[in-house]
């Protein structure tokens, strides 16, 4: 049984009669005593006799519908179906609880449900994070017909709605596209690289580079002079790698470092994908967390997202032994292997470094991590005796990453190391430099 806040005003009134009672009409403190008795008893009573007329919870049936997945800080609806199989009205209150940070609204609504009917409640979920957020538990108060005290009963009405990543950096893809079309032969390609095939014949240009004039067919033209043009190659190998260990749950901004990295390889995918190339997945710490592979052009994006939807830091040391191994065993052929992870020294220099010639020696390899704008602004304090420390232990963060970043390249790879806001783009360009390049 559960009180309202009726039968608390109800009280009030009561006492505050008995005192006005007795102010003017001299009642007596016996008489006062004996009054709020029967005022608390009637009360009780009354509340009894709402709980007892009260329409059945046990007696709902509930079913939910309405959407499954979504993107994180997008808007969904999930409908919830109550239908009362009892002979009497249900009426009162329904909570649909969500956990938080499904961002569930409104918190409560107002139910009434005339026996053999049904009635739809709709809650809007605006989801903050990535993953699975459940449904917890439908509670439904129903009010007796005097407002004093209603039942109360919890249901368990289950439903699961999966958010995915929100894929902000696709407001970049029309520019890389555009890049893409240009090396695509859309607009000639007059380089021939290692990773470039030929694409077609055409008239020369003022301009041209006379290297690419094919003698053979101004030959059969004519007199008019035709050129080749190139292409990249399709059907070249992208892996994507991405450490979720503990250096993942660092936030760069506003975001943990782990969601930039997903973003930034959501964006490469989709260009790649569209350049015609394949595309796998590996999400590795002390574990594989989650791989996809052999995808198709259709089913890159729409895979990649629903694996990366679970994935979380762990708070573990990230095995980069593990993860070379596990390159190495899925990708036979030479491929462009992308390792969204940390600049951060120990890991780099006692972890990643001893097996990274492996891994060199048989694929192009780029590491990619996020920068945080905060202490490159640090480096810049100089107002007092605390800027000027922090400025100091900025300028020292910034030469460590410049060092490791160096001995990165020394050993062959490349490096990206950019602020969050412009990451998912550099990642990206550092693919069409390659494909231009004939580097893929």
């Amino acid at each position: 049984m559960a009180l309202t806040g009726r039968i608390a005003l109800v009280a009030v009134l009561a006492a505050a009669l008995i005192g006005v009672l007795g102010v003017f009409f001299g009642i007596g403190a016996t008489t006062a005593w004996w009054l709020v008795a029967a005022a608390g008893t009637a009360l009780l009573l009354g509340a009894v006799i709402d709980v007892a007329v009260a329409g059945r919870i046990a007696d709902l049936r509930m079913e939910r519908s309405g959407a499954t997945t979504t993107r994180q800080g997008e808007t969904v609806t999930v409908t919830l179906a109550v239908a009362n199989a009892g002979r009497r009205r249900v009426r009162g209150v329904l909570r649909d609880a969500w956990v938080p940070s499904a961002g569930a609204t409104p918190r409560t609504q107002p139910l009434d449900v005339p026996p053999g009917e049904r009635r739809r409640l709709t809650t809007a979920l605006t989801p903050t994070r990535r993953g699975d957020r459940a449904a917890a538990q439908v509670t439904v108060r129903s009010v007796g017909p005097l407002g004093l005290a209603a039942r109360q009963r919890r249901h368990r009405v289950r439903w699961v709605l999966r958010v995915l990543p929100p894929f902000a950096s696709r407001k970049f893809l029309p520019e890389k596209l555009a890049r893409l079309r240009e090396l695509d032969g859309a607009v000639t390609l007059n380089r021939r690289g290692q990773g470039t095939e030929f694409d077609s014949l055409r008239e020369y240009v003022i301009g041209d580079d006379v290297r690419s004039i094919d003698w053979r067919g101004t030959a059969r033209g004519g007199g008019v002079v035709v050129v080749r043009t190139w292409r990249p190659e399709r059907d070249r190998r992208l892996m994507c790698v991405i450490d979720t260990g503990r250096t993942s749950a660092a936030r760069v901004g506003d975001i943990p470092r782990l969601d930039a990295a997903l973003d930034a390889c959501l964006l490469l995918a989709a260009v790649a994908a569209r350049a015609g190339d394949r595309v796998d997945l590996l999400a590795a710490d002390d574990l594989v967390r989650a791989s996809a592979e052999g995808l198709s052009r259709q089913e890159v994006l729409p895979r990649l997202v629903q694996a990366m939807a679970l994935l979380e830091p762990a708070l573990v040391e990230s095995d980069a032994g593990l993860v070379v191994s596990e390159v190495l065993r899925r990708e036979r052929k030479r491929s462009l292997v992308v390792w969204f992870t940390s600049l951060d020294a120990a890991p780099v220099e006692l972890g990643l470094l001893p097996v990274l010639g492996a891994l060199v020696a048989r694929h192009t390899v780029l590491i990619a991590a996020v920068g945080d704008p905060t202490v490159a602004a640090m480096s810049g304090g100089r107002g007092d005796v605390e800027a000027v420390y922090g400025a100091a232990a900025a300028e020292r963060s910034l030469a460590e990453r410049r060092r490791i970043t160096a001995l990165l390249r020394r050993r062959g790879v490349l490096v990206v190391d950019e602020p969050a806001d412009v990451f998912p783009s550099r990642v990206t360009d550092a693919y069409l430099d390659l494909k231009a390049a004939g580097r893929l």
